[in-house]
């Protein structure tokens, strides 16, 4: 993600990236002395997997075998992800595709490894009240969003595609639950709302969808830091077999997988069930789909100003997707 005008911009790490261990030691197996002490990892509602692993204590239990603690971290949206995975606080962060590539065009070190859905988790938001139906009815505007974020340049994608931008309207920075409130208040006319609070906001307020377009939406993403993944690439593959045993069970335990969501956000079920049914988690493997999905991501936001335009998204691309470590886990 680079140099944006943004607030939630962060500084850029300063470390030197430290050499790849040998291939050998990647796939023998972490030794002793290439463990680490602890593996920091997020949990985030809007990545029901993550749900699942932290409920059944699965990674705690495989690495206990080496004395590595595992610390679980919440992450409140994309932005925030991206923040914890720049300040060290997390090793592990889950976010948008486009929000990942925004992030690493910003010079955050991260590596993104893994797909833990393919979700339909935002459109814009209105309230029945407002009048508003269709992508044009916002220019002029107030719209909550939350800068850096998947519905933030879900939104800048739908403008760009009725030939307005965000010059065209009032963005009022807000993180998504906020921006929910918001909407119901009144506060705002719309919302580039995110699962699950679009979904709870639409079932128990009567809240409109008024614009939905699956292919807009850029993948849930789960990204390493790189100094990690140089130092210890065994962990990733072992965090990553576990991940697929968590997305494997959800596939087949889906009414256990709505409870668990439902308990961890604090949902009624039926608002749970709405969000899993836009959700599909039947790939993980992190490959050329993605790339071009974000691709397509990057420059609008290019367009849009949100990276300088001289940025070399492709080049961006292929610096932020690295399959090796789930595809060694698939063919394991």
């Amino acid at each position: 993600m680079l140099a944006i005008t943004t607030a939630f911009c962060v500084a850029v790490l300063n470390s030197c990236a430290q050499p790849s261990p040998s291939s050998d030691a990647a796939s023998s197996g972490a030794t002793a002395a290439a463990a680490p002490s602890v593996v920091r990892i997020d949990f985030a509602y809007y990545n029901p997997v993550s749900l699942v692993l932290k409920a059944k204590g699965w990674l705690e239990e495989d690495l206990a075998k080496d004395n590595v603690k595992v610390e679980w971290v919440q992450s409140q949206g994309s932005n925030k992800a991206l923040e914890l995975l720049n300040s060290r606080s997390i090793d592990f962060g889950s976010t948008a595709g486009a929000a990942a590539l925004l992030g690493k065009a910003n010079g955050n070190p991260i590596k993104s490894v893994y797909i833990y859905s393919k979700p339909e988790w935002t459109a814009l938001v209105t309230r029945a009240d407002t009048g508003i139906s269709k992508v044009e009815d916002l220019k002029g505007k107030k719209v909550a969003a939350t800068k850096g974020t998947d519905p933030h340049i879900f939104l800048l994608r739908a403008l760009d595609q009725v030939g307005l931008s965000e010059a065209d309207i009032e963005v009022v920075q807000l993180q998504h639950a906020d921006g929910r409130t918001a909407l119901e208040r009144g506060d705002v006319d719309a919302w580039a709302g995110l699962d699950p609070h679009m979904a709870k906001t639409e079932l128990e307020q009567g809240s409109k969808l008024f614009f939905r377009n699956p292919d807009l939406n850029t993948y849930g993403f789960l990204n390493v830091r790189e100094e990690f993944a140089n130092a210890h690439p065994a962990y990733v593959e072992r965090v990553l077999a576990t991940y697929e045993k968590a997305r494997q069970w959800a596939i087949e335990n889906p009414a256990e997988l709505e409870s668990i969501l439902a308990e961890a956000a604090g949902l009624e079920k039926n608002v749970a069930a709405k969000q899993l049914e836009r959700t599909d988690l039947s790939n993980s493997v992190i490959g050329t789909i993605h790339k071009d999905t974000i691709t397509a991501a990057g420059d609008v936001l290019k367009k849009s100003g949100v990276v300088p335009a001289d940025t070399d998204i492709n080049a961006v691309v292929d610096s932020l997707i690295d399959p090796q470590f789930i595809e060694k886990v698939a063919a394991g």
